[in-house]
């Protein structure tokens, strides 16, 4: 169930947090995280990006408890996990990359188990309310061994669920889950966060963060490199780009245009981009019109999310 620590303005806080692995016969000591800060706002969507082995899931696993960290503060809901360690990690449902259950229990037993491990009393679980949402309501009394890859992971997300815990970590949610099932899950995690569930996500689809997040922080090599709003994270990629599509073939950029980036696309359409900053859209039209560029349509594309962490993590 929520915690009854009143609601504090952090729903997650890390200070100075670092972690090293000791060396072993096979590996050489590793440092994972390198004194992060981070600070994730009680009711946001905040996605955690980064490349593979950039120290996400060692922070998450530091959250849940599975990982001891080497130094750092962290709080969870207003509670310090060295202080009062089952209070803070309670109010945590955490949904992990690997699919992890009895293959010999039914979705109904594995939710009614786990709702008993965090102590639910019985008249307070949302066991069929949460699997109806979730769309598994018709497989509840199916064994877990017959469900499908996508059902799988969202029993998983409704295990995380069954204490109503404040913040749900989704760590790589929607890997190996079809469109459908995709649109299904993150449904729910929206009703989730309109209800006031701060949802911590990572995920290698970017086009997912960007369209779910409130604030995203990358990760690289263990430390924060950038942490924003996703509008402000957007706009660190000061430009643009124009594609015009001349009423003629072209097969090279005009003489005119040589002081510009500019391309011929594989569809014939013009690219040019520019510096938003310092340039505006009329003087790159009216360039092509002394050009000669004759044009029947154009578009102006921004950079999204991917262009950003390939500049901020390459």
């Amino acid at each position: 169930m929520r915690a009854s620590h009143a609601a504090p303005d952090l729903a997650i806080e890390a200070v100075g947090l670092s972690k090293t692995y000791a060396a072993s016969r096979k590996q050489p000591e590793k440092v994972a995280l390198k004194g992060i800060d981070l600070a994730i706002g009680r009711g946001k969507i905040f996605g955690l990006l980064g490349p593979n082995g950039a120290g996400k899931s060692t922070f998450i696993n530091i959250l849940a408890g599975l990982v001891n960290k080497t130094s750092g503060k962290v709080r969870i809901w207003g509670m310090d996990i060295d202080v009062t360690p089952r209070d803070a990690r309670a109010a945590l449902g955490v949904v992990p990359q690997e699919i992890n259950m009895d293959p010999f229990f039914t979705p109904r037993e594995s939710m009614e188990l786990m709702a008993g491990f965090y102590g639910v009393p019985a008249s307070d679980r949302r066991t069929d309310e949460i699997l109806d949402a979730l769309g598994l309501a018709d497989k509840k009394d199916a064994y877990v061994r017959q469900l499908s890859g996508g059902m799988k992971r969202r029993l998983m997300v409704a295990k995380a669920m069954v204490h109503s815990p404040p913040i749900l970590i989704l760590d790589e949610p929607t890997a190996g889950v079809d469109v459908e099932l995709r649109r299904q899950l993150w449904d729910y995690v929206r009703r989730l966060h309109e209800a006031g569930t701060t949802i911590v996500l990572t995920t290698h689809y970017l086009e997912e963060a960007q369209e779910l997040c409130d604030e995203i922080a990358i990760v690289n090599h263990g430390e924060v490199v950038a942490c924003e709003s996703t509008a402000t994270l957007l706009r660190r990629l000061d430009y643009k780009t124009l594609v015009v599509r001349p009423r003629e073939a072209i097969k090279t950029p005009p003489a005119g245009l040589s002081g510009l980036d500019a391309q011929i696309r594989a569809d014939g359409a013009l690219a040019i981009t520019y510096r938003a900053r310092e340039t505006g859209i009329e003087a790159l039209l009216e360039q092509l019109r002394a050009a000669g560029v004759t044009f029947s349509d154009l578009a102006t594309e921004e950079p999204d999310l991917e262009d950003v962490f390939v500049a901020l993590t390459s």
